[in-house]
């Protein structure tokens, strides 16, 4: 028979969880989320309550909610269940076993209001200035790149595909159905390769795999990682055209690393404009052998651009990036948030890094 419950079972509980160590915790002692509080209550339209009725669930809290929600790819009913369950999620958000648990419609709602008053942007720009702040100062160069994030795939006729590419609506489409449907996402191809089974074999398998959703343009400093710059396209648009959007103008250092999809002769423009140097990827020439020296050249910047990779490794295999929201603005919503969320992440490892000798 269990015995009875304590006053302090709870505690030892969260005592428990702490020796054990809860990454949530550690989150939250490295991260000062009330730094976020002027952006939230500017970006939210609440009454003064001279009507009275329930007061609003607290900005800063609701935001530690979607940071939760971004960390483990919930949906909104999944967010709320766990937070209900799990002592660890209602300490990190900071309620109580007594306090009511915001709903999925109210984060739904909260979202949304982020969302019309562009607020993510701001929220990862506020972040972006305290890691200077802590010294975590843009360096070394930096390494822009893009990947494709999946989203919920429409199932389309022809015609209809033609119809909602071109902007427009097809015909007996309902509201409810045209608010359900994604016209804002494209379909891509992602290409790469088979590995062969012995090192020492030649890869003559090429994959190509169609893809809907968006693409997140990003751009980190090269020395410590962090993401500075984003933007956010449907999941058809060219690597390269975004480079302007995602350059950083306050990085120390005047280095550029990418792939050969952002060698044109606009980018390369661009960068001499701005008085930065160009380390970018070359291709091999269609039909012949590729040089000695280009080869040489491309496996030295090959070295420094794998940083832009770790990060979206974090985004996809951590984090299970998807996109579950529905238009292009949502989904930058989505994106945002894990633009910060992976920077937040980046922060907590270098406050437990040991320290140099």
């Amino acid at each position: 028979m269990a015995g009875q419950r304590g006053f302090f079972d709870v505690d030892e509980r969260l005592a428990a969880l702490s020796r054990a160590g809860d990454p949530l915790q550690r989150l939250a002692s490295v991260v000062d989320f009330e730094q976020f509080r002027a952006d939230l209550e500017a970006a939210l339209m609440r009454s003064d309550r001279a009507k009275g009725g329930r007061p609003p669930y607290d900005a800063v809290v609701m935001f530690k909610v979607l940071v939760l929600q971004t960390l483990y790819t919930l949906s909104d009913e999944q967010t709320e269940y766990q937070i209900r369950d799990r002592l660890s999620f209602m300490r990190f958000v900071g309620l109580g076993l007594h306090d009511p648990v915001p709903d999925a419609k109210t984060l739904w709602l909260f979202r949304e209001q982020l969302t019309g008053a562009g607020a993510v942007e701001r929220l990862f720009a506020r972040f972006d200035a305290l890691l200077r702040e802590a010294g975590y100062m843009a360096m070394g160069g930096q390494i822009v790149d893009a990947t494709v994030i999946e989203a919920r795939r429409p199932r389309l006729s022809g015609e209809e595909k033609a119809i909602v590419k071109g902007g427009g609506t097809p015909v007996g489409w309902s509201k409810a159905k045209a608010a359900q449907m994604d016209r804002d996402g494209r379909w891509t191809l992602k290409r790469g390769r088979k590995r062969p089974p012995e090192a020492d074999e030649r890869v003559t398998t090429e994959l190509v795999i169609p893809c809907f959703g968006y693409k997140n343009h990003i751009g980190i400093d090269r020395r410590h990682g962090f993401i500075r710059t984003y933007t956010v396209t449907h999941a058809a648009t060219h690597d390269g055209s975004q480079l302007g959007a995602v350059l950083d103008p306050d990085n120390t250092a005047s280095d550029v690393w990418a792939d050969t999809a952002y060698r044109s002769k606009e980018n390369l423009a661009l960068l001499a404009k701005r008085g930065l140097v160009e380390r970018l990827q070359r291709s091999k020439p269609r039909g012949k052998p590729m040089a000695v020296n280009v080869r040489r050249g491309n496996a030295t910047r090959a070295k420094v651009r794998v940083g832009v990779e770790h990060v979206f490794a974090v985004q996809k295999r951590r984090l299970k990036l998807v996109i579950r929201s529905v238009g292009q603005a949502r989904a930058a919503v989505r994106l945002g948030l894990a633009n910060l969320v992976t920077n937040m992440l980046r922060l907590a490892w270098f406050a437990t890094r040991p320290a140099a000798a």
